[in-house]
């Protein structure tokens, strides 16, 4: 017996005799737990609106947005199975709401986004206000914030939901309840908070207007305002080779992510462009908004349709080719990432 041999042997030994004191030995797996790069277990993938929406309509006829709390169809990413979770730090589903129905009120620690996929008319109350939404229309739904949803219209709504559980789960930090009542009482008109924070301005603080969290004061993106910026920006400003035209939905009230572990963004390619390698550590959750292309991600080839949506894992290489004008809308775990210091690009 060499002595690697009789090493190994004794070391094995020396193992199973400490397991039942639950110790392991660093040095056994030091290079899966610091790796010279992030080895992301999810993978790409991109799931294709229209077949998901016609399993959402399905489950819509067997059971009520009361009885589900959340009638929701979790994108689940297939390298994380029975994790819920579309990256490792994120969460990603679709949720319909049908003419006349109302999910009721609750709140939760988790922080959310709704990024509106179909519909107009429908709406998110926050603490009491309701956001009236339209498509691509992006909502919040602030940590332990009131909120519930309603459809007054003739046709269903649906919507992508964006929320951090997998985070939240991460640092055991869950915390829910349910309301009182199916709706939260109505405090202000809707629009009022966009009034008020929506204009790179704000109530002076501790006025009796300036009523909402200080930390939080802006929950409604409209795309009637943000689709307009973006096509101001790519008529002036000099094209990004890695990005196209982007820009970053902010919180009024710091200039930072809109949430605290969420950032979201949206892109404009122009027909024909085709933007340079980049990769960054933060998965990345894409809707394409309109027009068609590629994604290119490590590779492989991705075609982008009208609301389809699509993952780039953890410092996954990413191209774009846009054959018509192409609009992205992304979120992501950058805001955590960055209050870690642990967010890192590369561009090629």
């Amino acid at each position: 017996m060499t002595l690697a041999n009789d090493q190994r042997t004794q070391l094995e030994a020396l193992y199973e005799e400490m397991a039942p004191a639950h110790l392991t030995p660093l040095w056994e797996s030091l290079a899966e737990l610091v790796r010279p790069q992030p080895k992301s277990p999810a993978q790409v993938h991109r799931w294709s609106y229209e077949e998901a929406r016609d399993y959402l309509l399905r489950a819509g006829d067997l059971i009520s947005a009361e009885q589900a709390e959340r009638r929701v169809l979790i994108l689940e990413n297939p390298g994380l199975e029975g994790q819920s979770a579309i990256v490792p730090s994120l969460y990603a589903g679709l949720q319909l709401i049908l003419p006349g129905e109302v999910a009721p009120a609750h709140r939760h620690a988790q922080s959310a986004l709704r990024f509106v996929m179909e519909g107009d008319g429908a709406f998110t109350a926050v603490d009491g206000e309701k956001a009236i939404m339209r498509p691509f229309d992006l909502v919040l739904t602030p940590g332990w914030q009131w909120h519930d949803h309603g459809n007054p219209t003739d046709k269903p709504m649906i919507w992508l939901d964006g929320l951090d559980i997998p985070t939240v789960r991460h640092f055991d930090a869950s915390f829910a309840e349910k309301g009182e009542e199916k709706v939260y009482p109505e405090t202000v008109q809707p629009g009022d908070t966009l009034a008020r924070y929506g204009h790179n301005m704000r109530p002076m603080r501790g006025s009796l207007a300036d009523r909402r969290p200080a930390h939080q004061p802006l929950f409604h993106y409209p795309y009637a305002e943000w689709r307009p910026a973006l096509d101001a920006m790519a008529a002036s400003a000099e094209i990004d080779p890695h990005l196209g035209h982007a820009l970053e939905f902010l919180n009024p009230a710091n200039g930072g992510p809109v949430m605290s572990t969420i950032a979201a963004h949206v892109r404009l390619l122009p027909a024909g462009f085709e933007t340079r390698p980049r990769r960054s550590t933060d998965g990345t959750v894409f809707v394409v908004v309109e027009g068609n292309g590629t994604a290119v991600i490590e590779g492989r080839e991705i075609a982008l349709n009208p609301r389809d949506i699509f993952t780039v894992p953890s410092w996954h290489e990413l191209r774009l080719r846009a054959d018509s004008t192409l609009v992205l809308f992304g979120y992501s775990d950058k805001a955590a990432q960055e209050k870690l210091n642990l967010y890192k690009e590369q561009n090629s």
